[in-house]
């Protein structure tokens, strides 16, 4: 796999020959430390390997109707996982378009997340509409937090933010549903979810130690970031009370006041267990204890 990737190979097979007077294509992701993994191969096996359908693997019929403001609950959490999968959607899509295809093992890679997150919006949906809901609300600050993942033009950035620390948190909400859940059908969703996104959060760290092995002073980069984020973000309000209130109502599975104490504790210990993820993934990039803390604290209040 070569250093720099030439315009004048274009779409040609790697390694084959290219005649003379073939048209230069100028992919603009073109350098290999800039986006390669030596586990791309592998992890695209495995999601082939691990694809599910929708159709035939998920049990529809599994959906007792539910208490009102429960069922309520769950619409709203899956409209706002709608459009955070939207944005996990674009982002490798962008980029798979500006990818020269030399780099075909990652060129796969990205094009079966995207895949995989638009079976995600498909079923995330499927759910809302179940009992004959609509999407419920969506705010300004979660589309503002999204909204900066699909401005972040680096590569390397745009997953470590995207992959890297909002999928990994977004992992974490996925196994909380999967277990708390008061229905079938979404704890069946929110498990198959979960593994598809576990490989993308594997994905963004395999290049991300990748690069940092080849330059180390990258990491300077991935800390500017986060900050650079926060400080735009600090004037939204971040993840909205709907769902917060939506992850304590689906925990308590009713209205009495010992259930939704009960709901709160759950959340309050899922966020922890949220920044013990993103705490640790950082500590493995290499980052100091004392500043992966920190950094694991700024993430956006909307998760993703």
């Amino acid at each position: 796999v070569a250093a720099q990737a030439q315009p004048f190979w274009g779409l040609a097979a790697r390694g084959a020959q290219v005649e003379a007077g073939a048209p230069a294509f100028h992919f603009r992701l073109s350098d290999k430390l800039q986006v390669w993994t030596d586990s791309a191969a592998d992890l695209y096996a495995q999601a082939v390997a691990a694809q599910w359908n929708a159709d035939t693997d998920i049990d529809w019929c599994d959906a007792p109707e539910l208490p009102a403001p429960v069922e309520d609950a769950i619409v709203q959490l899956m409209t706002y996982m709608v459009e955070n999968e939207n944005a996990a959607l674009l982002v490798p899509a962008r980029f798979l378009g500006q990818l020269h295809p030399h780099y075909r093992e990652l060129q796969a890679a990205l094009a079966i997340q995207v895949a995989d997150e638009a079976r995600h919006i498909d079923v995330f949906t499927r759910r809302i509409r179940r009992h004959g809901r609509e999407p419920a609300l969506s705010t300004a600050g979660g589309q503002a937090s999204l909204k900066s993942l699909l401005d972040e033009t680096d590569f390397s950035v745009a997953g470590f933010l995207l992959s890297v620390l909002g999928e990994g948190t977004f992992v974490h909400l996925l196994q909380f549903l999967q277990t708390e859940a008061p229905d079938p059908l979404t704890r069946q969703i929110c498990r198959l979810a979960a593994r598809d996104e576990a490989r993308h959060v594997a994905l963004g760290m395999s290049h991300l130690l990748y690069r940092l092995q080849h330059e180390p002073g990258f990491q300077h980069q991935l800390a500017q970031a986060v900050e650079q984020r926060f400080d735009n973000l600090a004037g939204t309000s971040g993840l909205n009370e709907e769902v917060f209130d939506a992850l304590i109502l689906i925990a308590a599975g009713t209205l009495t006041p010992e259930a939704l104490a009960r709901g709160a504790a759950r959340v309050q210990q899922l966020m922890r267990d949220m920044a013990d993820g993103r705490f640790s993934k950082l500590l493995r990039l290499g980052f100091e204890r004392e500043h992966a803390e920190r950094l694991a604290s700024l993430h956006t209040r909307n998760f993703m």
